[in-house]
């Protein structure tokens, strides 16, 4: 998956998900995705599950929805910079000579879905949710296949990204939304109807 970066300021993300405010309160303005159910998990993460069966395990019938503060807010700011910052953009066929393979940075390098599993673990670890923390596949403006991170709030889904330095709410992002984690069990996988009206609609399979 493509790992060009592209810069937006943390300036515009933050008027771009706080200005909205209020305007944000009616769940019909679409600030959360709409699950249409099941989907096959990616062959990536299925992977990663059987070298990492403790990431996969558990799960929950009452996913949390994180309320979002301003220190909140701040902490999503720092950790998306930070791991964009550490973690070196690599292919999977230069690090690991595969098309696709799963797994974490430790080698500080990797490919979207290492930025997203890092972005994850740390949040896990700042005791953030696991049920709110979930990957996302998406397509991007080229057709690609490419992996961002959900964050599951009170103010919408949002998105931290590898290939954007902004944290924004999902429907800003300029991407097709295919699937993501299940919320009740990070094993699983749920597809998403996006069906908004934008730039990235006309996108083919």
């Amino acid at each position: 998956m493509r790992n060009s970066k592209f810069a937006l300021t943390f300036a515009f993300a933050a008027m771009t998900l706080w200005a909205a405010g209020t305007a944000l309160a009616d769940q019909s303005t679409g600030r959360f995705m709409t699950i249409s159910g099941g989907a096959r998990a990616p062959v990536g993460h299925t992977g990663f599950c059987s070298e990492n069966p403790s990431a996969c395990r558990g799960g929950t019938n009452k996913p949390v929805v994180v309320k979002l503060d301003r220190s909140r807010w701040d902490e999503l700011l720092a950790v998306n910079a930070e791991v964009n910052e550490r973690v070196r953009p690599v292919t999977d066929i230069e690090l690991f000579g595969v098309e696709e393979y799963w797994t974490y940075p430790d080698r500080g390098a990797g490919d979207c879905e290492e930025y997203v599993l890092e972005k994850q673990r740390v949040l896990k670890a700042r005791g953030w949710p696991e049920s709110a923390l979930l990957i996302t596949v998406v397509k991007d403006t080229n057709n690609a296949g490419h992996a961002v991170l959900t964050v599951r709030t009170d103010q919408g889904d949002i998105i931290l990204d590898n290939q954007m330095e902004a944290v924004l709410p999902w429907y800003s992002a300029p991407y097709r939304f295919v699937k993501r984690q299940s919320s009740t069990n990070p094993a699983r996988w749920a597809a998403i109807s996006d069906e908004r009206v934008s730039t990235v609609a006309s996108i083919s399979e």
